[in-house]
C-alpha cells in the first residue's frame, strides 16, 4: 500500500497508505510537550515523545490568514541533510493535522503553505527569524545537541548595538555578545565578527544559529577564550568598508574590546563567506583569525599572499556535503590556495549536512574554540567524521543517463525529461523522510529539465514519483515499474543495512515464474508469482513448505516483487542459511471471498506445479494490512489449514462468527503480530486486534513497534523477521 492508492475497497481512510493519512493525529503519548504558545490559543506544533512531531492547524485559522485553500503543507527542514521538504496534511472535522518522524535532536524551522504558493508563520509559535518573517522554529534536545540547548547556569549575554553607516546612509544594528563576567574595564577582550549569509541578517545567527547556546555553553565548559561576538548586518553594497569603517569602530566605542590585531577574528557563512575573503584580501594586517562556513567563490586576483601567511594565524574552510551549494566552489578554493602558496586549514565535508544551519553550527562549535589561545588553534585536521574533498560533485550532463544517479555513498540525482520543460513546479515525493515518512523535495529547472540531489539516504530501497503542477507524474527515464501504481518507480542503495534486499548473484537465486490459473470467485483467470528456492528438486523425496505472501489494500500480486523486493529477501535468507527451502506464492486477493480463493483455487493451482507439502504443519501465511486482515480472518476461522501466521500492520472488522479460540490454539504453531509506530494509522488497530485475541484466548506474539508508517519500509523488516521462524522445527 504504497502512497497515492485510490480504490473503493473498504474505507480508505483506513485502508490506503497515504501521507496524509499516515500524518494524522494521534493520541497523545506519555509526556508530549507543547511548544509555547505566542498566543492564547492552543499551539499548533506538539513535541511527542522520541522526537515525533505533530502540527494541527484549525481551517478557520487558515482561511483568515491566507483564504480558503484546498492543500496545506508544512515545509521545514525536516529533509536527508537537513533539506528543505514538504509534507502535506490531512483536513478532517475542520482541522489539518500531520505527524512526522522520529527526528534527530537538534533545531529545526519550518514555515505554513497552502496552494503552493500562499506562505504563512505559525502564529500559536513564539519563535521568530526576522530575515524570513514566516519561519518559527522549534528543538528537540539530545546529547549529540547538548551545545545548542539552554545554557544549565547563567552565562553570556546578547545586547543589541545601534550605530550609523555610512556607507548605508541609515541607523544600522548589530547584536553583540559578551561572556560571563565581562567587564567594562580592565583588561579588553579580543572580538569575533560573526557574518550571516544570503537572506538572512544579524538576528539570525541566535535566532536560528543558535550562537548564544553555542557561545555561553562553549564558554561555561572552559573551551573558550574570553571574547565578544559581533554579529553584524553584511548586507550592504561594500562590505569591507562598512565593517572596517563603520561597526568595527563602534564597537570599539561600545565596548571593552583590544585593538590588536591578535585579538581580532572573522568569519561568516555563504555570501559572507565571501565578505570574509574580501576582507582579507583588502586588509591582510586586520583580522588574524578568518573562517569561512560553506563558502568558496573567492577572487584571488588580488591577494597578497605573502603578507597573508605571515600576519594571519588561522584560515579555516569548512563545507557541507554534496548538496551543499558551496561543494565545488570550496574543491576549487583550495585547488588555487595550493597553486598559490596561501596557507590554509580544512575541516573536511561534514557528511550530514548541507548549506545550511545545521552545518554553520557545527562549524560555530569547532571554530570559536580556536580563537585567541595565544599561538595555539587546535588541531589542523578535520573534525570527527569529516572526510577528504578530492574532487568534485559532478552529476552527468542532462539527459546522458538514466535515473535517478546514485553515488556510492548514497546521495541521489533525480531529473525528469525535457518535456516538462513548461512546468511550473515539480517535487519529487519519496520515502526518504525520517522513519522512511514521504515529505516531497522540489526540484529546480536545469536547462530543459527539472533536477535535484538528495542525501546521503540510508542504505535501503526507495519508490517515488515526480509530482508536476500537482499532478502525479512517472520517472520515464527509470526502467523500474509498480503495475498496481503506474506513477511510481523505485531505486535501491546499497550498502551493509540493505545487504538482505540486494539482488544476488544469478547462481545462487531462486527462481520467480509467473503462475496462472482459474478463479472461480472472481470469475476470470488470474496470475500469480511463485518463488521456488535455488536448486529446487520437483522429485525430491519431502514435499517442499508452502508459503502464501499476501499483498495489502489497493495492491496485486505483483507489489511484493516490484516494491517489497520479496525475491532479493527470499534469495538472500537462503542463501545465508537463514531459510528453510520452500515455495512462495504471491496471489491476488482482490475477491470477496478470500478463503474459497486461496484454499480452493491458489493452493491447488500451486500445487499442481510444484512439489509442496499437503501437510497443514508445512504450509504459512502472510499478508499486510488488508492482506493482514485477510490472514487473521482465515487462521480464525479456518484452523488447521495453515500452521504459522504473520501479520504485517493487519486489523479485524468486528470478530468472525464461530470461532473456536481452543481448536485455533491447537492446531496453530505461530501467530505473530507486527505494526508501524505512531504515524501508521493501523498502529491503534494492531492494539485493539490484541484486545481481540485477548479477548477470545487466542495464542499469539507481538514483535513490538517496527519505527515507520503504513509502508514498505517497515513490511520488509516485519518479513525479514518472520521468514526465518517457518518451519525449522516441522518435519
Amino acid at each position: 500500500m504504497t502512497p497515492g492508492l485510490a480504490t473503493a475497497a473498504v474505507a480508505a481512510s483506513l485502508l490506503l497508505a497515504q501521507p496524509a493519512a499516515a500524518g494524522a493525529a494521534a493520541d497523545d503519548g506519555p509526556g508530549a510537550t507543547d511548544v509555547p504558545a505566542a498566543t492564547g490559543e492552543d499551539p499548533w506544533l506538539t513535541l511527542l515523545d522520541d522526537g515525533y512531531v505533530r502540527l494541527t492547524i484549525p481551517n478557520a485559522a487558515v482561511e483568515d490568514a491566507i483564504g480558503p485553500v484546498e492543500r496545506l503543507v508544512v515545509e521545514g527542514s525536516f529533509g536527508p541533510s537537513g533539506s528543505w521538504v514538504e509534507y502535506g496534511t490531512g483536513l478532517e472535522d475542520g482541522t489539518w493535522s500531520t505527524t512526522f518522524g522520529p527526528m534527530e535532536p537538534g533545531l529545526y524551522w519550518y514555515q505554513l503553505t497552502g496552494d503552493n504558493s500562499k506562505d504563512f508563520k505559525d502564529p500559536t509559535n513564539p519563535s521568530s527569524v526576522a530575515a524570513q518573517p514566516t519561519w518559527s522554529t522549534f528543538f528537540i534536545p539530545g546529547e549529540s545537541v547538548a551545545l545548542l540547548a539552554d545554557a544549565p547556569e547563567e552565562a553570556g549575554a546578547i545586547e543589541t548595538l545601534t550605530y550609523h553607516s555610512d556607507v548605508a546612509d541609515e541607523q544600522r544594528t548589530a547584536f553583540v555578545w559578551t561572556p560571563p563576567e565581562y567587564r567594562e574595564r580592565g583588561k579588553p577582550y579580543p572580538v569575533l565578527y560573526l557574518q550571516h549569509g544570503e537572506d538572512h541578517g544579524p538576528g539570525s545567527w541566535t535566532e536560528v544559529g543558535r550562537a548564544g547556546q553555542i557561545l555561553d555553553n562553549l564558554a561555561l565548559s572552559g573551551e573558550l577564550a574570553d571574547m565578544v561576538v559581533v554579529m553584524g548586518d553584511g548586507d550592504v553594497a561594500d562590505f569591507t568598508t562598512e565593517l572596517v569603517e563603520n561597526l568595527v569602530p563602534a564597537v570599539r566605542e561600545s565596548f571593552n574590546v583590544s585593538r590588536a590585531k591578535k585579538d581580532q577574528a572573522l568569519a561568516g557563512i555563504g555570501s559572507g563567506g565571501s565578505q570574509v575573503f574580501d576582507v582579507l584580501a583588502a586588509h591582510p594586517r586586520e583580522f588574524s583569525y578568518l573562517g569561512t562556513f560553506g563558502s568558496g567563490t573567492f577572487d584571488l586576483s588580488e591577494v597578497p599572499v605573502r603578507q597573508l601567511n605571515n600576519h594571519t594565524r588561522l584560515l579555516r574552510l569548512y563545507v557541507g556535503n554534496k548538496t551543499d551549494a558551496a561543494y565545488n566552489d570550496v574543491y576549487e578554493a583550495m585547488a588555487q590556495f595550493d597553486a598559490r602558496g596561501l596557507q590554509y586549514q580544512f575541516d573536511g565535508v561534514n557528511p550530514d549536512a548541507g548549506h545550511n544551519w545545521n552545518a554553520w553550527q557545527e562549524n560555530l562549535i569547532d571554530f570559536a574554540p580556536r580563537l585567541f589561545h595565544g599561538q595555539q588553534t587546535g588541531d589542523p585536521g578535520f573534525s570527527q567524521g569529516h572526510t577528504a574533498l578530492e574532487e568534485p560533485f559532478d552529476p552527468p550532463a542532462p539527459g546522458a543517463t538514466t535515473t535517478p544517479w546514485i553515488t556510492d555513498d548514497g546521495f541521489v540525482t533525480f531529473e525528469t525529461s525535457d518535456e516538462l520543460a513548461h512546468a511550473e513546479e515539480v517535487r519529487v515525493w519519496a520515502n526518504w523522510g525520517p522513519g522512511g515518512s514521504w515529505p516531497e523535495v522540489e526540484m529546480t529547472l536545469v536547462s530543459d529539465r527539472w533536477r535535484v540531489t538528495v542525501g546521503p539516504l540510508e542504505p535501503w530501497s526507495y519508490y517515488y514519483q515526480f509530482k508536476v503542477d500537482e499532478s502525479a507524474y512517472k520517472d520515464t527515464s527509470n526502467p523500474t515499474t509498480v503495475t498496481s501504481e503506474p506513477t511510481w518507480s523505485t531505486f535501491f542503495v546499497e550498502g551493509e543495512e540493505s545487504r538482505l534486499l540486494a539482488d544476488v548473484p544469478p547462481a545462487e537465486a531462486g527462481s520467480l515464474d509467473v503462475l496462472s490459473y482459474h478463479s472461480d470467485v472472481a470469475g476470470e483467470d488470474r496470475q500469480a508469482y511463485v518463488w521456488s528456492p535455488p536448486h529446487y528438486d520437483p522429485d525430491r523425496p519431502e514435499a517442499y513448505p508452502l508459503l502464501v505472501l499476501n499483498h495489502g489494500g489497493g495492491q496485486s500480486w505483483t507489489d511484493w516483487v516490484e516494491v517489497g523486493r520479496a525475491r532479493q529477501i527470499l534469495d538472500n535468507l537462503t542463501r545465508h542459511g537463514a531459510l528453510e527451502p520452500m515455495v512462495v506464492v504471491m496471489p491476488n486477493g482482490n475477491v470477496d471471498d478470500y478463503p474459497t480463493e486461496v484454499l480452493d483455487h491458489v493452493v491447488p493451482s500451486v500445487g499442481q506445479s510444484y512439489h509442496i507439502s499437503d501437510d497443514p504443519e508445512r504450509r504459512a501465511m502472510v499478508g499486510l494490512s488488508l492482506g493482514g486482515m485477510r490472514t487473521m480472518s482465515l487462521a480464525l476461522t479456518n484452523p488447521g489449514e495453515f500452521s504459522s501466521f504473520g501479520v504485517f500492520a493487519g486489523f479485524l472488522f468486528g470478530v468472525p462468527a464461530g470461532v473456536d479460540a481452543e481448536k485455533v490454539n491447537a492446531q496453530t504453531d505461530l501467530i505473530r503480530l507486527y505494526t508501524g509506530g505512531i504515524t501508521d494509522f493501523t498502529n491503534p488497530m494492531v492494539y485493539e486486534l490484541m484486545d481481540t485475541l485477548d479477548g477470545l484466548g487466542v495464542e499469539y506474539e507481538f514483535d513490538g513497534v517496527t519505527e515507520g508508517p503504513h509502508c514498505w519500509d517497515v513490511w520488509q523488516r516485519n518479513l525479514i523477521d518472520f521468514l526465518p521462524r517457518l518451519f525449522q522445527d516441522a518435519t
